[in-house]
């Protein structure tokens, strides 16, 4: 029988998450070795507790290669009228992400 996580370690496991990401912002100039390690860290300890990463931080780390993504240096965020979505680009793997815009369809 399988057991999950008390509520109060996976609310301690995501406040982390965030703070991991919070120091990526900050190193990412400086060192981006350590901004890429703390992505790997607040990813691991998302899978550990089977928490989410929060949507506007899931945009901030490349899916493919796992690095820090700072718009202008190692990435390039780009918006497509005709697919109506973002698109980011990462500069290490060549990597595209989009994410939509706009309004949701309504059932009929």
């Amino acid at each position: 029988m399988r057991r999950t996580k008390p509520t109060w370690q996976k609310e301690l496991a995501s406040e982390r998450v965030k703070r991991l990401f919070e120091l990526a912002e900050e190193s990412h100039l400086e060192k981006t070795g350590m901004a890429d390690r703390y992505v790997q860290l607040a990813r691991e300890l998302a899978m550990h507790y089977k928490i989410g990463i929060p949507r506007q931080l899931r945009s901030r780390f490349c899916r493919e290669c796992g690095s820090y993504l700072s718009p202008g240096s190692t990435s390039t965020v780009r918006t497509r009228k005709s697919i109506k979505a973002v698109v980011i680009t990462c500069k290490k793997c060549g990597n595209i992400t989009r994410f939509p815009y706009g309004r949701r369809k309504q059932p009929v």
